[in-house]
C-alpha cells in the first residue's frame, strides 16, 4: 500500500497546464456504454476486484455498461493527462487523493451528484471535497502508525502509549535514549528515512503539522511564509537533524524498514497499517501498535489514497453516477479492506469486519484515521509543494541549515503560486 502514495511527473504537469476545461474527451459512445480507467494493472488482487464490480454492476441493469481498462501504476498518471490533452479521457478514472484539487482545477473532474446521505459515515479523508463540493470517493485509506514489542520497551520502562495519552515530545526522547543505551540496536527508531517521492510528504508533514507548522497556509492557500518557514516549522527541522545526530536514526534508512525492524535492526517503526500483518506475525501478542506522538498540537498522520471521480467531458454523466453509487456498497468495502489489508472506509463496512469493529484487533488504525488523519493541502498547488517539501526534507536529514532550507522552500512555493494565479475552481 505504500506505493499507493507515490506522485509521478504528471501530476507536476497537470499543474503547469493552467486554466480548466482542457480535459474534453467523451469517455463513453452515448449509447449508455462508458470506460473506466484503473491503476491497478499488475495489482491483481485489487484489479480483480475492480473486475467484479464492473461486472456486477453490467448484470444488474440493462440500461448501461462499463467497460474496465487498466494500466500499470507507473505509466497512468501520464496516460491520463496525454488523454486530457487528446480530449479522449474515459467516463471514470481513479485518482491518488492528494491529487484531485490539481485535477479538479485543470478541468479533469466534475462534480459528484450522488444522492443525498451517499458519504454518510464514510472517513473525511476518502471523500474528495474541492471547494465544498465532492469530486471523488475511495472505498478505503490506510493510517501511519508506530510499532515496537512489548517486551522491549518493558524493559528499559518505557509507557505504552496509547490514543488518549501518546508519548510527548519528551517521552519519546527518553524512551530513544534508553534504547540506545541498551547498544542492542544500530539505530533505535526508523522513521522510512530511506523513502523518496510522496512518502515524504505523506509521512513527515504529519509531523511538522503535530509541532504547529504546515506546508502552506490552509486559511488561505496562497502563501507558505510562515508557516513552512515559521518558529514551529523550524523546530520540527531540528528535531529531525536531532535525531539523526544524536543516532536515534539513521539519515537514510534500508530500502525495507519493517524487514529491517522485524530483523532486529530497529526498537521502534513508523510505517503504515500495511506493515500490520507483518509485524503481528512476526512478534505476536508481543507486537504493539503506538500513536504516533504529540510534538505539541496533537499527533497528526496523512490520511487520502486512491479515489474514484468522474471526467467532465464524459458523454454519460447519468451512467457514471450510476456506477459510482452502485460500486460504494458496503459489500464491496469490506472486500477490498479484508483484501488488501486496509481500512474500510465506512462506519457500515467497518461494523461487519470483526477486525475493524470496535475492541477489534485492527480497530486502532481507523480510530487514528478518524481522529488523526489530515488530508494533504487541498489546492492545486499541491505536486509543486510536494516535490519541494520532498527536496527540503533530503536537505535537512543531510545536514543543512534548517531555516535556510525551509526560507527557500516557502519562497519556491509562494513564488510558483504567484505565477500561477489561476490556481481557483
Amino acid at each position: 500500500m505504500a506505493a499507493s502514495i507515490v506522485v509521478t511527473g504528471a501530476a507536476t504537469l497537470a499543474a503547469c497546464s493552467g486554466g480548466s476545461g482542457g480535459a474534453g474527451g467523451s469517455g463513453g459512445s452515448g449509447d449508455g456504454s462508458i470506460t473506466l480507467w484503473t491503476h491497478n494493472g499488475g495489482n491483481d488482487a485489487e484489479l480483480a476486484i475492480d473486475e467484479q464490480i464492473v461486472a456486477d454492476f453490467n448484470a444488474s441493469q440493462d440500461e448501461y455498461t462499463v467497460e474496465l481498462q487498466s494500466f500499470p501504476q507507473a505509466s497512468y498518471n501520464d496516460a491520463v493527462v496525454a488523454a486530457a490533452s487528446a480530449k479522449k479521457l474515459p467516463c471514470i478514472v481513479d485518482i491518488d487523493a492528494p491529487n484531485v484539487p490539481n485535477w479538479a482545477w485543470a478541468g479533469y473532474l466534475a462534480p459528484l451528484d450522488l444522492p443525498e446521505g451517499t458519504f454518510d459515515g464514510q472517513l473525511e479523508s476518502t471523500v474528495g471535497t474541492v471547494d465544498g463540493q465532492v469530486y471523488t470517493y475511495g472505498h478505503y485509506d490506510v493510517a501511519l502508525a508506530m510499532y515496537s514489542k512489548r517486551s522491549v520497551l518493558e524493559s528499559v520502562g518505557a509507557r505504552i502509549p496509547t490514543m488518549d495519552e501518546p508519548w510527548t515530545e519528551q517521552e519519546l526522547d527518553d524512551v530513544l535514549a534508553d534504547l540506545k543505551a541498551t547498544g542492542q540496536f544500530p539505530y533505535p527508531l526508523d522513521l522510512g528515512t530511506g523513502g523518496t517521492g510522496e512518502w515524504l510528504p505523506y509521512a513527515y508533514s504529519p509531523f511538522l503539522q503535530s509541532f504547529g507548522g504546515d506546508l502552506v497556509d490552509r486559511e488561505t492557500y496562497t502563501s507558505a511564509e510562515g508557516v513552512l518557514n515559521g518558529p514551529e516549522a523550524v523546530a520540527w527541522g531540528e528535531w529531525m537533524q536531532h535525531l539523526v545526530d544524536d543516532g536515534y536514526m539513521s539519515a537514510r534508512s534500508g530500502s525495507d524498514a519493517t524487514a529491517d525492524f522485524v530483523n532486529g535492526q530497529s526498537a521502534i517503526l513508523y510505517s503504515g497499517s500495511w506493515a500490520n500483518p507483518t509485524v503481528t506475525e512476526a512478534f505476536g501478542d508481543d507486537a504493539v501498535v503506538l500513536p504516533p506522538p504529540d510534538l505539541g498540537e496533537g499527533p497528526k498522520i496523512g490520511g487520502g489514497s486512491w479515489q474514484w471521480g468522474m471526467t467532465s467531458g464524459c458523454s454519460d454523466p447519468a451512467a457514471a453516477q450510476a456506477y459510482l453509487e452502485f460500486a460504494l456498497q458496503s459489500d464491496y468495502v469490506v472486500e477490498l479492506a479484508d483484501t488488501l489489508g486496509v481500512i474500510p472506509a465506512t462506519d457500515e463496512a467497518a461494523a461487519a469486519m470483526p477486525d475493524y469493529a470496535e475492541g477489534g484487533k485492527a480497530a486502532v488504525f481507523r480510530d487514528m484515521a478518524k481522529d488523526f488523519a489530515l488530508v494533504r493541502p487541498v489546492t492545486p498547488a499541491y505536486p509543486f509543494i510536494s516535490s519541494t517539501f520532498q527536496k527540503a526534507v533530503s536537505d535537512i536529514l543531510s545536514g543543512g541549515d534548517v531555516q535556510q532550507i525551509l526560507d527557500q522552500a516557502a519562497a519556491d512555493i509562494d513564488n510558483d503560486i504567484r505565477q500561477n494565479d489561476d490556481y481557483a475552481f
